[in-house]
């Protein structure tokens, strides 16, 4: 009786709980909101706990940047919770952000978790969710809701593949009359990427810089593959902390040397897509043939990483529309047809 009253006050939602970004669908009001999974909490030593400072966006402005006392974190690690009790806290943030800080929202919520994602771990996500005033939560599988939102006729007797490359983790998948017939993540995606180009900087250039300028780096100049004309690569320039000299120093870096950076990531991501191949049923394979391995996610937007996978391949691969919210969008209609969709739906309790 009271779920059924609170329903009255609360908005159905989608959440795309996502290691970089946080994104959330409104039942009949599509995207609502886009932030970084990012949360500032400070120490209260004379209550022995800790509290919340900041959620999203402003949170993440203080990355790298906070004292002693206070500590910039992201809760959720290669796509799955790392710190419960600060997740929790975000999620509840989210909810009220939603719901215009309203204390009687309790939705219903339909959330995307990877697909290595083990039971303790979506059991904690579940309960994330619940803890933060769901009155009921249903998980799907983030390649599933990928391929949804990317339009990708899974419902029919087609093969359908899809490439979800997120922050924490890539996932690739085949669908067919509704189902998943092959799934694989590996914890290797938009992160590791950042650590690749901080890694390179440090060891070539002698130089450290912050993940907040690896990811801007990976945006603006990133590719999968260097450049054939030398003379018109793009360059980036940057700011560090020199390794020998102790003090702040600008460096310059080129779109080849990104791209060697991440070579060792790229090529994880091809072999997960050749193994994927290779263990399709022969019928569904000649599907992908004819229609092509569609990329969604943050990650997939990584310049020419197409270009990678056709050359690895030799089959066509495609960047969705808006990929970036290809899995909120996915789940979006997953919540607006629960019937339809219940199949591709679970709940641990």
């Amino acid at each position: 009786m009271y779920n059924w009253f609170l329903k009255f006050f609360s908005a159905d939602m989608a959440i795309d709980l996502g290691t970089a970004n946080t994104l959330i669908s409104v039942k009949g009001r599509g995207i609502v909101l886009n932030e970084p999974s990012v949360v500032a909490v400070a120490e209260n030593r004379l209550l022995g706990r800790k509290e919340v400072l900041a959620v999203g966006s402003e949170a993440k402005q203080m990355l790298g940047r906070t004292p002693g006392t206070i500590s910039a974190m992201r809760p959720l690690r290669d796509g799955v919770i790392a710190d419960f009790e600060i997740a929790e806290e975000m999620i509840k943030y989210f909810i009220r952000k939603v719901h215009s800080r309203s204390m009687l929202a309790a939705p219903l919520i339909v959330i995307c978790v990877p697909s290595c994602a083990t039971q303790v771990e979506r059991r904690a996500i579940q309960e994330a969710a619940d803890a933060a005033g769901a009155r009921k939560v249903y998980i799907v599988e983030e390649s599933t809701a990928a391929a949804v939102g990317a339009g990708l006729p899974i419902d029919k007797p087609l093969g359908s593949m899809v490439l979800d490359i997120g922050g924490g983790t890539t996932e690739i998948s085949v669908m067919s009359l509704g189902g998943v017939v092959y799934s694989n993540a590996v914890r290797v995606a938009g992160d590791q990427m950042d650590l690749d180009i901080i890694d390179y900087i440090r060891k070539n250039k002698n130089l450290l810089i912050g993940e907040a300028t690896a990811e801007e780096i990976k945006k603006t100049i990133g590719c999968a593959i260097a450049p054939k004309d030398k003379k018109e690569e793009r360059q980036m320039k940057i700011k560090g902390r020199d390794l020998l000299s102790g003090v702040p120093r600008e460096a310059v870096i080129t779109e080849s040397q990104v791209a060697q950076a991440l070579s060792q990531t790229v090529g994880k991501i091809v072999d997960t897509v050749r193994q994927a191949l290779e263990l399709t049923p022969p019928e569904l394979s000649a599907d992908i043939v004819d229609y092509g391995i569609a990329m969604t996610g943050g990650g997939a937007m990584l310049h020419d990483l197409d270009v990678a996978i056709r050359q690895a391949t030799g089959l066509p691969a495609f960047l969705a529309d808006e990929a970036l919210s290809c899995v909120v969008r996915g789940s979006g209609r997953i919540l607006s047809d629960i019937e339809k969709f219940k199949h591709t739906l679970q709940t641990m309790y």
